[in-house]
C-alpha cells in the first residue's frame, strides 16, 4: 500500500484545488497562480519523477510567472475597473429617451420616468409633463436631460 506523500503529483493537485478554492474566498486575484503552479507542478511530476528541491523550484517560478505575465491580461479581460464600469452604466443611459412625469424650470429638480422607473431630472430648458426628453448623463441618481426638439 502506497501513502498519500508518495504521490506527489496528488498532493500537488490537490494543493492547486485548495489554492483555486481559497481565491474563492479571498480578494485579490493572486492565489489563483499559485494554484496554476501548483498544478504545473503537478503535471511535471506526472511526467517525470522530479525531486523535491525540483518540485519547489517550478511551483516558485511557474507561479511568480505566471503571476507577473498574465494577471493584468485576465483581469482586463474578465473583470470590469470601477471606471468602465462607471462608463458602461453611463452609456446606458446617455443618449436615451425619457418622458417627463412633472412640470419643472431650469435649476429646479424634476422627474422623468426611464425604463419603467422614476428618475430625479434636471434641465437648463424648462420641461412640461409628458414632454419626451433626452438624456444627456446621469449624476448619481439624477439624470441631466434636454426636450426633444
Amino acid at each position: 500500500m502506497t501513502s498519500f506523500f508518495s504521490k506527489p503529483e496528488l498532493v500537488w493537485f490537490i494543493i492547486g484545488l485548495a489554492l483555486f478554492l481559497l481565491e474563492l474566498i479571498l480578494p485579490g486575484f493572486v492565489i489563483f497562480f499559485f494554484g496554476v503552479g501548483a498544478w504545473i507542478t503537478a503535471l511535471l511530476c506526472l511526467i517525470a519523477n522530479p525531486g523535491i528541491n525540483l518540485q519547489v523550484i517550478v511551483f516558485a517560478v511557474t507561479s511568480v510567472l505566471s503571476l507577473l505575465m498574465l494577471r493584468k491580461m485576465i483581469q482586463k479581460r474578465f473583470f470590469y475597473s470601477k471606471q468602465e464600469l462607471s462608463d458602461q452604466v453611463e452609456d446606458e443611459f446617455s443618449g436615451k429617451e425619457a418622458i417627463a412625469v412633472i412640470d419643472f424650470e431650469p435649476g429646479k429638480t424634476g422627474k422623468v420616468e426611464f425604463k419603467g422607473t422614476s428618475w430625479k431630472a434636471e434641465s437648463s430648458s424648462p420641461i412640461h409633463k409628458g414632454d419626451r426628453v433626452i438624456i444627456k448623463q446621469k449624476e448619481n441618481f439624477k439624470l441631466i436631460v434636454e426636450p426633444i426638439k
